[in-house]
């Protein structure tokens, strides 16, 4: 599993919106600068969000784009799930995948299956709200 550029461009655009409600909109252009990202790029990964309801849009003077949600409502896997085909380890535990001849005698498929469990449970568990949350950086030592 490798996060793609539009999952991890997601996160970030998820993080902005919510750092910057203000109860208004947010235009695309504010958050592809602060971002540092193309705003094409950026459209598409806004109509995505869009089309799940993460966000809601308006368009014309004063519009833009805002959470639909409290931040602390958003997982790190409901987002990741929408913009990657996949968060399977392996092929045979993705979605609609086609039946494995070797289900039944496949030694490593419990591993693949646990492996999965782990990371959508991590995933599951890290809201928006969470990423917010900046440590400072160098204060990360115990004494």
């Amino acid at each position: 599993m490798l996060i793609s550029t539009k999952g991890r461009y997601s996160l970030r655009v998820m993080i902005d919106l919510a750092e910057h409600q203000s109860g208004g909109y947010i235009p695309l252009k504010e958050i592809a600068e602060r971002q540092e990202m193309s705003e094409k790029y950026l459209e598409s990964i806004i109509k995505l969000l869009v089309k799940d309801k993460m966000l809601v849009g308006l368009r014309g003077k004063g519009g833009g784009y805002k959470l639909t949600k409290a931040p602390e409502q958003y997982t790190v896997g409901s987002v990741l799930r929408l913009t990657e085909e996949s968060l399977s380890p392996v092929s045979c535990l993705e979605p609609n995948a086609d039946a494995c001849p070797h289900v039944t005698t496949c030694r490593t498929l419990p591993l693949w299956k646990g492996l999965h469990q782990v990371i959508n449970d991590y995933l599951d568990n890290i809201t928006i709200a969470d990423l917010m949350q900046r440590e400072a950086e160098g204060n990360d030592y115990i004494i």
